[in-house]
């Protein structure tokens, strides 16, 4: 349910750019969601449909890139996407460490019509 919140303040960060650089509309809005990011790209698609209504991001593209998380040996140094119920380094086999890299959440670009 907090992709609500999240897509409200996604649309009023577009509305602002859109007005601040006098543009009729907002035509496209690129995000990056991370795998390990807490918020669902399909739930905040479906809220923007729903609450862009009336504003200059109506009919706006909502794209969702979306990034895979990686974890770290810490032998090889090496950064790996997991396997299903496993850790282990596809390298060594040593239990891998979370990284940042899947914990992305960010208005990549927004696109307007002047």
């Amino acid at each position: 349910m907090h992709e609500y919140g999240i897509t409200q303040q996604i649309i009023q960060i577009a509305s602002n750019q859109a007005k601040e650089n006098d543009a009729l509309i907002v035509t496209r809005i690129t995000l990056v969601v991370g795998e390990y990011s807490g918020f669902i790209g399909h739930s905040i698609q479906m809220y923007f449909d729903v609450i862009s209504k009336g504003t200059l991001c109506e009919g706006a593209i909502l794209e969702v890139e979306h990034v895979k998380a990686k974890w770290r040996c810490p032998v090889c140094k090496i950064d790996f996407i997991r396997k299903p119920l496993s850790f282990a380094c596809p390298e060594c086999g040593q239990d891998g460490e979370p990284t940042k890299i899947g914990k992305e959440f960010y208005v990549k670009s927004i696109e307007i019509e002047t």
